[in-house]
């Protein structure tokens, strides 16, 4: 099951129970910028992101219909979504890929251990957007509230698991552009990681790296409702 459908599965009572109340005074370098546009407005008409958007009239019909399905499924729309069907050609090759290396069922990895890559690399990147996002996704999929905020601010001195730390620290590696060697190969064998796997781990790091600049240029807001997702067991 792919993350954003268990996402959607396990949080929609969340957000009726929850008061979303994200600190939107901190913000990453990337998002800065968005701010000068918006200083004098109230937080709940922020613009998601500094293009216009089209309405949903104005979308070509398979965005539209994409864009209901996860509006269904979650209660919002991802801001992602809502930039992305501005331009509906790369709305369908964005999310293509995006199923292509984080969605695929091959290699040992975990949807849990895709989500600290993006996480971690993300906040390398400084991308607030992608490490609100898909620290919610991970909180819901590995029902684990604290390390996804722990690996964003310092993956060095996190609870991670060996193969964990192996998997971050490669990713880190390859988001940096820091020359890998097969010493670093070697390193993920020891946790059962192949090459398959590697490559699996620098691709989403280098999708990542991609979608981490588009939020930057764009001044792609996170939706509160992420902030809220997977803080506390569902009752």
């Amino acid at each position: 099951m792919s993350a954003l459908k268990i996402l959607a599965r396990q949080t929609r009572g969340i957000l009726a129970r929850c008061s979303l109340t994200s600190n939107l005074n901190v913000l990453s370098p990337s998002f800065v910028a968005a701010r000068e546009y918006c200083d004098d407005i109230p937080r709940e008409n922020f613009p998601k992101c500094r293009f216009p958007l089209p309405e949903k009239s104005e979308m070509e019909p398979d965005v539209k219909e994409s864009i209901e399905f996860w509006e269904e499924k979650l209660g919002f729309i991802p801001n992602v979504h809502r930039t992305f069907a501005r331009r509906p050609e790369e709305f369908r090759n964005f999310f293509k890929y995006y199923e292509t290396v984080v969605e695929n069922e091959r290699g040992s990895l975990t949807l849990a251990e895709k989500e600290l890559i993006v996480v971690a690399t993300s906040a390398a990147n400084n991308c607030l957007y992608c490490v609100v996002s898909h620290s919610a996704i991970h909180r819901v999929i590995s029902k684990d509230p604290y390390v996804a905020d722990q690996v964003a601010v310092s993956p060095a001195h996190t609870g991670l698991s060996p193969r964990e730390r192996a998997i971050v620290t490669f990713a880190l590696k390859v988001s940096k552009m820091e020359p890998i060697m097969d010493e670093d190969f070697k390193e993920l064998e020891l946790h059962d990681i192949d090459q398959e796997d590697a490559w699996d781990i620098g691709a989403i790091t280098a999708f990542f790296a991609l979608s981490n600049r588009y939020a930057n240029f764009t001044g792609m807001r996170p939706n509160e409702e992420f902030y809220a997702m997977g803080r506390s067991p569902k009752k």
